[in-house]
């Protein structure tokens, strides 16, 4: 039996204004003030599809296509932690940075898409991974984002993935392991899957900016390959 169709969902102005409904409803959790923890902040920003995300099991446009796409890289193969995993667009905060301001920058720095802070949406909640961050993730209205350059000291690839692939029945996917009382949960994506915390910040835009439940992620556990 196939699959059940995924959801239109063109990147139009509806689109915007129920992202931004969705978001204005939603009490955002941050993580407690005066941490000792670093923080960082990633983009979860909302493109045009493009030509398609190049995954196994995902159709390729054979036009470009202005359906709502997220905005992956997979990290480059030089760095020192987390290389090829899969990445939103983000860093580290610098001295003074809001989170939408770092997660702009960062977004320039990585795939050269420049953005002032009017292209900003809102927030989701704060993630503290198990490598020792505080996350912030902040919603961008990206654009067409038609010419994207890759880093090639911070990305190996960039991916367009389309928001509806987010949407699936199966999606999350959840694994219980030994080490934590919590699942860890995976997003898949084609015949393939995002791990936590990417993954858990993935299925809170699913879930808050799609479809208007204030469903929380913080909880959620990641695989031991992430705890590093």
């Amino acid at each position: 039996m196939n699959p059940p169709a995924l959801p239109d969902l063109p990147r139009d102005d509806a689109l915007r204004a129920r992202i931004e409904r969705h978001l204005r409803a939603f009490d955002v959790q941050a993580a407690p003030a005066g941490g000792t923890l670093p923080t960082a902040a990633v983009a979860l920003a909302i493109v045009d599809e493009g030509l398609g995300a190049d995954l196994r099991g995902l159709p390729k446009p054979a036009a470009w296509s202005t359906q709502a796409a997220l905005l992956l890289t997979r990290r480059s193969a030089q760095l020192r932690r987390h290389a090829g995993q899969w990445a939103l667009p983000g860093g580290r905060l610098d001295a003074g940075e809001t989170p939408e301001q770092a997660a702009l920058r960062e977004m320039a720095e990585e795939v050269n898409l420049v953005l002032d802070e009017r292209a900003v949406l809102g927030r989701l909640d704060d993630f503290v991974t198990r490598s020792g961050f505080v996350i912030t993730p902040v919603v961008v209205w990206a654009g067409a984002a038609r010419e994207l350059v890759p880093n090639p000291h911070e990305v190996a690839s960039v991916h367009r993935i389309a928001a509806a692939e987010f949407l699936r029945a199966d999606a999350p996917l959840l694994d219980r392991i030994d080490e934590s009382e919590h699942a860890v949960l995976r997003m898949p994506v084609g015949d393939d899957w995002i791990a936590a915390p990417t993954a858990a910040l993935l299925y809170q835009f699913r879930e808050v900016c799609l479809e208007g439940r204030a469903t929380r992620v913080a909880h959620f556990e990641q695989p031991l390959f992430a705890w590093k």
